[in-house]
């Protein structure tokens, strides 16, 4: 039984951040201090100022969860045998009892500078027809080394937005130039890992087995493909800046951010 039976309305959004202790680079990143708060904070004050309906912090790790509340977090202790951070959110939808048609965000807990413009335009997108299942965003790539790079991610759409495909791989590729071409912005299009989901397409991905594809990729976003359901991309409203993944990326956001408060207290006094 959901523990709580919400609105049936499709109004708003609602964000849950899926936050796990035992990452294989850096283990425990969501506790880990950026300018004086943990990462998993910084993402729940960037999730609560895009004006979602509700924000939980979806954890399976006790010690996560317990500085998500001092912060005031709502938090939610889930199974930590899930594969994934959309089974996470999956089980938070469940039980909150989110109508079939309410829209979720899937906000990583380890981007602690997204933009909640971002946020706020990915919602919207997932939630402007209801023939959208699933919303999500791109930037341009101009760079020949990310389009050769297999860990950013490249998409290719149709004229209005439907997502064709997902790859590791450089695409599309350009032919008449033996895929020598590099990287143009018209063409080539980086995929930026922020999802707004309807939940009863949450759902169905969360029991449906990974699909050959999926599996190839390594890229989740491939099963909704295969399910045959749309997915709906647009370029982001701020470029957003890159998540922390390893030791270097985390020296880079804490010294943005302490940049950040250092222009906020000057402009204090």
């Amino acid at each position: 039984m959901a523990e709580q039976a919400n609105s049936n309305s499709a109004q708003g959004f609602h964000v849950v951040i899926p936050a796990r202790h035992a990452a294989q680079r850096l283990p425990g990143k969501p506790l880990l201090e950026i300018a004086g708060r943990p990462m998993v904070v910084h993402v729940w004050m960037r999730a609560q100022a895009a004006g979602a309906d509700e924000v939980w912090i979806a954890t399976d790790d006790e010690r996560i969860a317990t500085v998500a509340r001092q912060a005031g977090a709502e938090v939610m202790l889930t199974d930590p045998g899930h594969a994934s951070g959309t089974d996470r959110v999956a089980e938070v939808a469940a039980r909150r009892g989110w109508h079939p048609d309410a829209v979720v965000v899937n906000v990583q807990g380890d981007e602690p500078l997204i933009p909640p413009a971002n946020i706020r335009q990915v919602a919207a997108l997932c939630g402007s027809a209801p023939e959208i299942a699933i919303a999500t965003l791109g930037v341009p790539l101009d760079s020949a080394e990310a389009l050769a790079d297999p860990n950013t991610v490249k998409l290719v759409t149709a004229a209005d937005g439907r997502a064709l495909y997902f790859s590791r791989a450089p695409i599309p590729y350009v032919r008449d130039a033996g895929g020598a071409a590099g990287a143009t912005p018209l063409l080539h299009r980086r995929h930026v890992g922020l999802y707004a989901y309807r939940v009863a397409a949450l759902r169905q991905l969360a029991t449906t087995a990974p699909c050959p594809l999926e599996q190839a990729e390594k890229l989740e976003q491939l099963r909704a493909l295969w399910l045959g359901m749309r997915i709906q991309v647009a370029d982001a409203a701020e470029p957003p800046p890159a998540g922390v993944d390893t030791r270097e990326d985390l020296a880079r956001v804490r010294a943005i951010a302490q940049a950040a408060a250092a222009r906020a207290d000057t402009g204090r006094h």
